[in-house]
C-alpha cells in the first residue's frame, strides 16, 4: 500500500475534530420583531423531539460545536416545512426553546441567512424565505432537503445535474495534461481498491469524492470548479437512484481506472464516456435512504 494510501486510509478513520470559532457575533445586526408580531407566535411544535438541547446531539453542521449544531436542527425543520415561509424567528424563543445563548442564536441565523433561508429586516424581524428564495447548490441546503420529505426530488436533480457536469468535466480535464493531477487521480483509484478489499466504505467513500473534485478542477472551466461541491455534497447523500459511485465494487472501481487512463492519453471522448458509464443509474436495484450523516 502507498504512502498515501495509508495516510488517508488512517485519517478517514479518525474522528472529526475542531471548533468554531467565536468570531465577532454580537455585531450582526439581527433586529428584533416588535412585541406586538410575537403575539400569535406558533409555539415550538413539531419536528424531532430530540432537538429540544442542541448540547444533547453529537452530531454537528459543518460549524460545529452548539453555533453548528443549531445551524443544522434549524436548517433541518425549515427544509422540512416545520419552520414554514414567512414563519417568525424570534432570537429570544430560539434561545430558550434549544437552551443556547443568544450570541449563538444569532450567529446561526446569520449562517442561515446566508443560504437564503430567513431574511432579517428592521420593524419586521427575522422570518423564513420561501423555497425560490433558497440557495438550493448550498452543500447544506442539499443535504437537508436529501434526508427530508424532498429527498426524491433532490437525489433525482443532484443525478441529473452530476449527468451534465461531470461527462463534459472529463473530457475537458483530458486536453490539460497535468500529470500531477492525473497522479493524483491515479492515487485516489489505489485507495479505494485498497479501502473496497478491506471493506473500509468511509476510505472508499472519500477518495471517491476526492476523485470527482479533482476531475472538475482540472477541466478548466472556473464556472464547473465553482460547482465542485455539489458533486462531494451528491456523493455524500447517495441512496437515491444507484449509479457506479454509490458502493465500493470492481465496475466502479474500473470505470474510474477507465477515466485515469483516457486523460493520460489526452482521449476526451473515451473519458466522457468512461464517466457517463460510471455515472449510468441502475433502476432495478433499490435502495433503502439511510439515515443523514455524522459530521
Amino acid at each position: 500500500m502507498s504512502t498515501l494510501a495509508h495516510t488517508m486510509m488512517t485519517a478517514a478513520r479518525s474522528a472529526d475534530s475542531g471548533l468554531a470559532s467565536p468570531g465577532e457575533l454580537d455585531r450582526y445586526p439581527y433586529a428584533e420583531a416588535p412585541a406586538v408580531d410575537r403575539v400569535g407566535v406558533p409555539a415550538w411544535d413539531g419536528g424531532d423531539p430530540e432537538l429540544g438541547r442542541v448540547g444533547r446531539r453529537a452530531a454537528g453542521s459543518r460549524g460545529r460545536g452548539l453555533h453548528g449544531q443549531l445551524v443544522q436542527q434549524l436548517g433541518q425543520m425549515i427544509v422540512s416545512g416545520d419552520l414554514g415561509a414567512d414563519r417568525p424567528l424570534v432570537p429570544e424563543e430560539i434561545g430558550q426553546r434549544f437552551e443556547v445563548s443568544r450570541t449563538v442564536v444569532r450567529e446561526s441565523l446569520r449562517v442561515l441567512e446566508a443560504k437564503g433561508l430567513v431574511s432579517a429586516r428592521p420593524n419586521v424581524g427575522t422570518r423564513v424565505r420561501p423555497v425560490s428564495d433558497w440557495n438550493l447548490l448550498d452543500p447544506d441546503i442539499i443535504e437537508w432537503r436529501a434526508f427530508g420529505p424532498q429527498r426524491d426530488n433532490q437525489r433525482r436533480e443532484l443525478s441529473e445535474l452530476r449527468w451534465t457536469m461531470e461527462p463534459l468535466a472529463a473530457r475537458l480535464a483530458a486536453g490539460h495534461g497535468r500529470e500531477d493531477v492525473q497522479q493524483r487521480l491515479v492515487d485516489m483509484v489505489e485507495i479505494m481498491g485498497h479501502a473496497m478489499a478491506q471493506g473500509d466504505a468511509l476510505t472508499f467513500s472519500r477518495a471517491d469524492s476526492e476523485f470527482h473534485s479533482l476531475l472538475i478542477q482540472v477541466a478548466g472551466n472556473r464556472m464547473l470548479e465553482h460547482l465542485s461541491g455539489i458533486v462531494s455534497a451528491a456523493l455524500q447523500v447517495s441512496g437515491g437512484p444507484v449509479t457506479g459511485c454509490d458502493r465500493p465494487n470492481e465496475t466502479s472501481l474500473a470505470h474510474h481506472g477507465r477515466i485515469c487512463d483516457a486523460l493520460a492519453t489526452g482521449d476526451g471522448a473515451a473519458a466522457e464516456v468512461a464517466m457517463r458509464q460510471l455515472l449510468t443509474v441502475h433502476p432495478e436495484v433499490e435502495r433503502v435512504v439511510p439515515a443523514p450523516r455524522e459530521h
